[in-house]
C-alpha cells in the first residue's frame, strides 16, 4: 500500500500550476454552459410506466430552455424510472453566480496510490442526498489503496462513464467546503497498478449548484481523518442567492 506523509508546503511546479489554472477555466465554462450544473432548474420524474416526450416538454418553453431525459432505478421496486430535465441558459443561478472559491494550489496534495482491479466490478452502496437515507448500488471496478499521514485507506471510486469518480469527505465539509463532500476524477491508465489523486482538482458536486441533482454521498471508507485543504470550496453567488 502506498504511504504518504504530509510534507511541508512546497512551491508549485509552473507547468502543473498552469494546467490547474486551465482546469479552473474549463470548470467555469462547464458550470455556466446551457446544460451546465447552474442551468438545471427542474428534474421532473414521470409516473411509473410513463416515457419522456421531449417535443411535448419543449412546447411553450422559451428559447433559453433545453430539455433532456434521465433514467434511474427505483430503489424500492427495482423498476426503471424516467425524468425530464429542464435546463435554462438564463437561470437565476447563472445570473447570480460570481465564482467558486478554491484553496491555493498545493503540490503536496497530488498523491499516487495503488490500484487493484476487481473482477466484474463490485457493487457498493452509496447513499444519495435526495433519497432520504436510501442507497443505490454503484459499480466500483477496483480498490484504491494508500496510507495518508499514518492512516490506511481503501477507497471506492465508481465508474462514471468510463472514468473513476471518487466521492470523498473530510473535516472541511460544512466548514470551508460543501457539506455533503466533494468529487474527484481519478486518473488511471488501463493495465496500470497505480493511480493519481490530484486533490487540487477536487470539485463541488452538481448538487452544490442546483437542488435538482441527486448526488451520491461519501461512504464510510471514503472519509479522510485530516482536512484536505485543496480543490474547490464553495460556489459564491451575488445578492444573497442560494442554490441549495
Amino acid at each position: 500500500m502506498s504511504e504518504y506523509v504530509m510534507p511541508e508546503k512546497s512551491p508549485a511546479d509552473p507547468a502543473a500550476l498552469q494546467a490547474w489554472e486551465q482546469w479552473q477555466a474549463e470548470r467555469l465554462r462547464s458550470l455556466t454552459a446551457p446544460t451546465g450544473n447552474l442551468a438545471l432548474v427542474e428534474t421532473r420524474w414521470l409516473a411509473p410506466g410513463e416515457r419522456p416526450d421531449l417535443d411535448a416538454a419543449l412546447a411553450d418553453q422559451p428559447e433559453s430552455v433545453t430539455v433532456t431525459t434521465v433514467e434511474r432505478t427505483d430503489i424500492a421496486t427495482g423498476e426503471p424510472e424516467f425524468a425530464l430535465r429542464f435546463w435554462d441558459a438564463k437561470s437565476a443561478a447563472i445570473e447570480h453566480f460570481d465564482h467558486t472559491d478554491v484553496f491555493p494550489y498545493r503540490s503536496e496534495w497530488v498523491l499516487e496510490a495503488d490500484y487493484t482491479p476487481v473482477a466484474d466490478a463490485r457493487r457498493v452502496a452509496f447513499e444519495h442526498i435526495r433519497d432520504n437515507g436510501g442507497t443505490r448500488e454503484l459499480a466500483v471496478p477496483g480498490d484504491i489503496s494508500l496510507t495518508v499521514d499514518g492512516t490506511p485507506y481503501t477507497l471506492s471510486a465508481f465508474d462514471d462513464d468510463g472514468t473513476l469518480l471518487l466521492v470523498f469527505g473530510d473535516p472541511t465539509n460544512g466548514v470551508s467546503t460543501y457539506g455533503a463532500g466533494r468529487f474527484l476524477f481519478v486518473h488511471h491508465e488501463e493495465g496500470s497498478s497505480r493511480v493519481v489523486l490530484d486533490f487540487n482538482r477536487a470539485f463541488v458536486p452538481p448538487c452544490g449548484f442546483s437542488i435538482q441533482y441527486n448526488c451520491p454521498m461519501p461512504p464510510r471508507q471514503n472519509r479522510f481523518h485530516l482536512p484536505i485543504e485543496a480543490g474547490e470550496k464553495l460556489p459564491v453567488f451575488r445578492d444573497g442567492f442560494e442554490a441549495y
